[in-house]
């Protein structure tokens, strides 16, 4: 990618070079104060102050022809006087510096010897303090000369940009049309502005990227991205910015289209300031984008039915024998013909009030799909992953050597990043590993299992693997949450009480027993008991429940009452 930063793209869609060949790299909305003195009415203009603001814009001209002048500046504006105004109140001088100043205006031009015949010190000093430009004109030169001169110069200025601006919008459309994606137009938008250019979604995940690949790794691992690589969206509002802890300066700017905020176009420069024309050519980025988005939601909608369709089939054991199910995964660019687990995602119930924006999102389940499909696809390009209406399921392949648990927690975090954005809680199931797709709908029930059983024990955001579920399998399949309920009251007794403390301290205590198989001195040093204060609990407890230190049925049924306990949604 860094390459196709600095070459020249094909013809068809070549971007409009300047007047010297070069990429351009930033447009001037008017003439800099520095350009507007090498115009042929200032020769011989003289810088009294502010050398450091010849930078400054000028978009317009104007003469202080009254004294309260400052009702009528504007902003970028070239302010020419005799000094006719101010003749009697020279002292005031400084006062009007500051105030200009204040109100943007970019250089003032004066005109000694008639009314006034020196600037006071004072004032020179503001003004170079304040790094706005003032300067001397000639005796000679006609204010109206000058007026036409730079007013000229900006309209050309101007016209220049605008015609450029169309050019570069042009040329970013020209991607979508001949057929590019959001990889393309980032790469074509990274050539423009000759920086580093992110594609992402609403919640910051990131779609596309152009530039150098190692300016963009480097950007990756600054605090503007979380440490999934999540661009922070819910800090980095639209327009310029710059973070003492980010180097350079980047720009954002939202992609919307029909009131959806579909995500973000984020450019970041090191070695130069963004100013209002980058953000420019972000806005027409922006605009091609949400194109590019819409095409590509219209061509997802009906490729994605027609693949959720065929995996619902292989899931449910409808696709037909193992050589069908293997070749139409092949035509669909899905490998299954190896060792994969099935994830099943399922959102959880949302919890709080909803974030109130201007803007509409993508339904959550959508936008949930995608996360999964990009996280998994970028993984390995050949996994089946589907959206479903309240899952979504994905067939993660699993390499040698390498552990399940450890590569569905890394989807999963990267999925879920640091949780800003926007992003839901979610909670995940996880098959066991199979190596025939034959056996694919019997790991789908394992993985929704898991997923059901995993939020009922650890509540939302659980990861639950099949095999880990134990007995947890069989006591989530009772429906009536009634009988397990009384199954509780009838064998823990008063120990059933969630709200009190006491009761709770004891089955703890039970709990710790059970696990060590009633070894009391075991026991005691996970407590951090004595061994008399637990021989001492195990007679408060036997009182309570009966003899379960003899009992093995009755030891069996409080294990499963606490199991019971711990599983969430009971009451």
């Amino acid at each position: 990618m860094g390459k196709l930063a600095n070459d020249r793209p094909p013809a068809s869609l070549e971007l409009p070079a300047t007047a010297d060949g070069k990429w351009p790299t930033h447009a001037v909305p008017g003439l800099t104060v520095r350009k507007a003195m090498e115009i042929p009415a200032m020769t011989g203009a003289r810088l009294l102050a502010g050398e450091k603001g010849l930078g400054r814009v000028v978009q317009r001209a104007n003469i202080m022809e009254v004294p309260d002048i400052l009702p009528w500046v504007k902003p970028h504006e070239l302010l020419l006087t005799t000094g006719y105004p101010l003749r009697n109140t020279p002292q005031g001088l400084p006062e009007l510096v500051t105030e200009l100043d204040a109100r943007g205006l970019a250089a003032l031009g004066v005109k000694l010897h008639r009314y006034l015949d020196a600037l006071p010190d004072e004032m020179v000093a503001e003004a170079d303090r304040l790094g706005m430009p003032l300067l001397l004109l000639p005796d000679a030169v006609g204010f109206d000369d000058i007026l036409n001169q730079v007013l000229t110069g900006v309209l050309n200025r101007q016209a220049a940009v605008l015609e450029r601006s169309w050019e570069v919008h042009h040329a970013l459309l020209s991607v979508v049309l001949e057929g590019g994606g959001l990889t393309e137009l980032a790469t074509k938008t990274s050539a423009v502005l000759g920086v580093a250019v992110f594609v992402t979604t609403a919640d910051g995940r990131v779609l596309a990227e152009g530039g150098n690949a190692d300016d963009l790794g480097a950007w990756r691992h600054t605090p503007s991205f979380d440490t999934s690589g999540r661009f922070r969206t819910e800090y980095e509002p639209g327009g310029v910015h710059q973070h003492a802890d980010v180097p350079g300066c980047h720009a954002v700017v939202p992609i919307v289209a029909g009131r959806v905020d579909h995500g973000r176009i984020v450019a970041f420069a090191r070695h130069r300031a963004l100013d209002d024309a980058d953000v420019n050519v972000l806005e027409r980025a922006a605009t091609v984008a949400a194109l590019a988005v819409n095409k590509q939601l219209a061509v997802t909608a009906v490729e994605g039915k027609y693949r959720g369709d065929f995996l619902r089939d292989v899931l449910a054991g409808r696709a037909g024998d193992r050589a069908r199910v293997v070749a139409h995964c092949e035509s669909l660019g899905w490998d299954v013909d190896r060792p994969v687990v099935v994830v099943v995602a399922e959102l959880d119930p949302e919890t709080g009030p909803a974030q109130v924006t201007g803007l509409q999102l993508r339904p959550v389940q959508e936008r949930f799909s995608v996360a999964w499909h990009s996280v998994v696809t970028r993984r390995d390009s050949a996994a089946a992953v589907v959206g479903f209406t309240q899952e979504v399921v994905a067939l993660v392949p699993v390499p040698d050597g390498q552990e399940v648990d450890a590569v569905v927690h890394e989807l999963v975090r990267q999925v879920a990043g640091d949780g800003g954005g926007g992003r839901r809680s979610f909670s995940s199931g996880v098959s066991r590993l199979v190596d025939d797709p034959e056996r694919l709908p019997v790991a789908y029930e394992q993985a929704r299992r898991a997923v059901d059983v995993g939020r009922q024990m650890n509540g939302s955001g659980s990861v639950a693997h099949f095999d880990s579920l134990g007995s947890f399998r069989l006591l989530s399949q009772i429906e009536d949450r009634q009988e397990l309920r009384g199954f509780v009251r009838e064998t823990l007794h008063g120990l059933a009480a969630e709200d009190d403390p006491e009761m709770e301290d004891l089955r703890h205590t039970l709990k710790v027993l059970l696990d060590t198989n009633l070894n009391v001195a075991e026991a005691a040093r996970q407590l951090h008991f004595h061994y008399n204060t637990l021989r001492y609990r195990i007679t408060k407890l036997e009182r309570i429940l009966g003899p379960f230190t003899t009992d093995p049925e009755l030891r069996l049924d409080l294990a499963l009452a606490l199991k019971v306990l711990q599983m969430r949604g009971l009451s």
